[in-house]
């Protein structure tokens, strides 16, 4: 239910077209004026004081446009931006609408909006109802897989109870990965950053792989935080694909990040982010790091898609990408 008061507002083809024929008239009823006083106080101070009042009037008249159809809209672009950067922050209505079609725009945006919250608390709500109720049960599977562990048993029982611990590591592996996209979907990483600022931590977190580094000074629209979980992702993927050497490459809003890994095959190109999609499941891949980044980018108005480099894999991350 919208909060705009469902008061009167005149129609904007009336103040457009009231404000042309008031200009238009104003013209008119100066010129029929300057007839009519002239020959009387003369044509000089005729000229003045017609000239003061039709601007004076088209002030008037700007004024009014200004009031009616520009600050409205003005107000509207700053709220969705404040929208953009925080979705959760609540719309309020607009103190003044002026136009019966820009309340008519400004009841869309403002339902439009809580829609939008009421799908994303829905969401983060079913991932954290979720990740909750599973616990207690993994928890118990985990507290008797380590009993059993302490107990003789056969081999082919203790092969047994080896695949509930690595199924149980496996769901809390994804259950954590469940929750880090739910909350990559919340924008909260605004500002700015440079590659050489994380480039001690990515590379303390992958002294197998050689970072070469372009553009390190540049300053990237994303924060240190956000931009350092996007590359740690796209990194141990690296990492995990066989890479040795990983080049990031930053520009004027892009930053291609690739790798001389085993790269991706055609096969699997179309399903990288996808969701809990991987080829290294058993080796405890969640397949859920390539649609955290993803989804944390797309939070932040950024995109990330899949290059074909000659060799290993190539990621492009557009961070203008909502501009275009």
């Amino acid at each position: 239910m919208s909060d705009i008061k469902r008061k009167w507002r005149p129609s904007l083809w009336l103040v457009v077209g009231g404000a042309l024929a008031g200009t238009l008239g104003l013209t008119f009823v100066g010129l029929i004026a300057l007839r009519l006083i002239g020959p009387v106080i003369g044509y000089r101070l005729a000229v003045l004081i017609v000239g003061g009042v039709i601007l004076l009037a088209t002030i008037g008249l700007g004024l009014m446009l200004m009031r009616l159809i520009l600050r409205p809209i003005t107000e509207l672009a700053r709220r969705t931006g404040d929208l953009c950067r925080d979705p959760m922050t609540r719309p309020e209505p607009l103190a003044h609408y002026g136009t019966g079609e820009l309340r008519d725009l400004g009841e869309s945006v403002l339902d439009m909006a809580r829609r939008l919250q009421d799908r994303e608390a829905t969401i983060r709500s079913f991932t954290d109802h979720v990740t909750h109720e599973m616990k207690t049960p993994l928890s118990a599977v985990k507290a008797a897989t380590e009993l059993l562990e302490d107990t003789r048993l056969d081999p082919v029982s203790r092969g047994l109870v080896e695949t509930i611990t690595d199924a149980a590591g496996q769901m809390e592996r994804q259950l954590q990965a469940l929750r880090q996209a739910a909350a990559a979907r919340e924008p909260g990483h605004h500002g700015t950053a440079r590659l050489d600022d994380i480039l001690p931590a990515l590379a303390a977190a992958h002294p197998g792989l050689r970072l070469e580094v372009s553009g390190g000074d540049l300053a990237l629209p994303l924060a240190a935080a956000g931009l350092g979980i996007v590359l740690q992702h796209l990194l141990s993927n690296a990492v995990a694909a066989g890479a040795g050497v990983a080049r990031l490459e930053a520009s004027s809003g892009r930053l291609v990040i690739a790798d001389d890994g085993r790269g991706i095959s055609d096969g699997n190109r179309d399903h990288v982010f996808e969701p809990f999609f991987t080829t290294r499941r058993e080796d405890g891949g969640t397949g859920m790091g390539l649609t955290v980044a993803a989804t944390l980018l797309a939070a932040h108005g950024a995109e990330v898609r899949l290059l074909r480099p000659g060799q290993g894999a190539a990621f492009q991350i557009d961070f203008d990408a909502n501009r275009a």
